[in-house]
């Protein structure tokens, strides 16, 4: 009696409800395998989809886009005055002590008009010798021979007294009635603290940029939150009042001693 119930110890345990069933087989490892890789995927999707909708939010065309300006008048505080001159002698030597002549009288010029020593500078002397081309009665070519040489030196003066140096470049006529063949070039006129100045148009450039795209977001009920780029232009300096064109790389003009300088500078926000 006890044996018909139990039966041997492999029989699984008969009940009321399973008597007549057939037993359930458990879940074989491939197909927990599948069911897991497949919600792994479900997941991995999802938090795809998500970053992948707050990439288009932040990074899209989306957003605001301004281009701030700012632009300052100022006064150049350097200028660079150069000019040339040039002698001519037979021999290297007699050349030399002419050149040498011709450049003790502008130096003694220069600093009776009150420019000083230290403001002063001569290049090395240059020399190059002159050939002269002979022909005979029949107007053919038949030689050259050295007629002499020609040396040549420049003269720059560099001062913070822009007033007393242009005066002088305008008015050489001394240095000509004392038989000086001078050729003077148009003053330079520069600005020694534009670095600093750059930086407080870039200063103000960026925040005229800032007012701009928060003027558009409060036309159309958004809010600016987070800058996604900046980019800053090239810095463009003119002559003051002039029609002076900007260049792709930057205007730098050292002609005028009255300037202005402007930068741009585009910022791209998002917005919600």
């Amino acid at each position: 009696m006890y044996g018909n119930t139990y039966g041997n110890g492999n029989d699984a345990l008969q009940t009321p409800e399973t008597m007549g069933k057939p037993p359930k087989k458990p879940l074989s490892t491939s197909i927990v395998i599948a069911l897991i890789a497949g919600i792994s995927a479900i997941i991995c999707v999802s938090i795809f989809s998500g970053n992948f909708a707050k990439y288009k939010k932040y990074n899209s065309g989306s957003g605001i886009s301004v281009t701030g300006s700012a632009s300052c008048d100022f006064e150049s505080d350097l200028i660079v005055w150069r000019g040339s001159f040039s002698s001519y002698g037979v021999t290297p030597k007699s050349a030399y002590k002419s050149i040498k002549n011709d450049a003790e009288v502008i130096k003694k010029y220069l600093t009776d008009n009150g420019i000083s020593e230290s403001e002063l500078s001569f290049s090395s002397v240059s020399i190059s010798q002159r050939w002269t081309t002979q022909y005979n009665d029949e107007g053919e070519r038949i030689g050259e021979y050295l007629d002499g040489y020609d040396l040549y030196q420049s003269v720059t003066v560099t001062s913070e007294d822009i007033d007393k140096v242009d005066a002088i470049s305008r008015d050489i006529t001394k240095l000509i009635e004392a038989n000086i063949e001078f050729e003077s070039d148009s003053p330079e006129y520069y600005y020694t603290k534009l670095d600093e100045l750059k930086l407080d148009l870039i200063e103000q450039a960026t925040e005229n940029a800032k007012a701009r795209a928060d003027i558009i977001a409060n036309g159309t009920n958004a809010r600016t939150t987070r800058l996604l780029s900046a980019n800053l232009g090239v810095f463009q300096i003119t002559a003051q009042n002039s029609d002076s064109e900007y260049s792709y790389g930057g205007a730098f003009d050292t002609s005028s001693r009255n300037k202005t300088a402007t930068i741009t500078v585009k910022l791209n926000y998002a917005t919600d």
